[in-house]
């Protein structure tokens, strides 16, 4: 089966025909998804803008790190949970969609630089968790993500106006 033929399926099963005409149910969704969005992007970006040295240098990187990612965890699920529900209810358009296509693209990237930022660089915290200068890896990914979450944020404002 054609991707575009899920998409259409998608759209009209119980759930996508729900969400799609009533007149109240996407708006809830797409504000819940925005409170994702602040989740896992102020939590992230809070991690981010320490590995650059731009905040709270004095605070081990691996602290911070425990306190904030069960709110990125948090808000990662709550995107996805709302995201997919918005997807559902207009999958064939979004398909189509230029936009939408970038930020899925870009959610992609942010996730590889996650996971090669875990991976890699945060095996590796305890020679430089103290330090207000972190390796230029960590750096790096803190740069990629900042970039990247903003592209996603961008994009999704986009999808409304391709």
């Amino acid at each position: 089966m054609h991707l575009f033929e899920i998409c259409k399926w998608l759209q009209h099963t119980s759930v996508g025909v729900a969400v799609s005409e009533s007149l109240w149910l996407f708006p809830f969704i797409e504000t819940i998804h925005i409170w994702g969005i602040i989740l896992l992007v102020g939590t992230t970006g809070v991690l981010d803008l320490r590995l650059l040295g731009l905040i709270l240098t004095k605070q081990p990187f691996s602290q911070l790190h425990k306190r904030l990612m069960r709110w990125t965890w948090t808000g990662f699920a709550v995107m996805l949970i709302t995201g997919t529900l918005m997807f559902v209810s207009e999958a064939s358009k979004m398909y189509q969609n230029d936009a939408f296509r970038l930020k899925m693209l870009l959610i992609l990237v942010a996730g590889l630089n996650a996971v090669l930022f875990e991976r890699i660089t945060y095996r590796r915290v305890a020679s430089w968790d103290d330090a207000a200068a972190t390796p230029f890896g960590a750096k790096f990914a803190g740069f990629v993500s900042l970039i990247v979450w903003v592209g996603v944020i961008a994009a999704g404002r986009w999808i409304a106006y391709v």
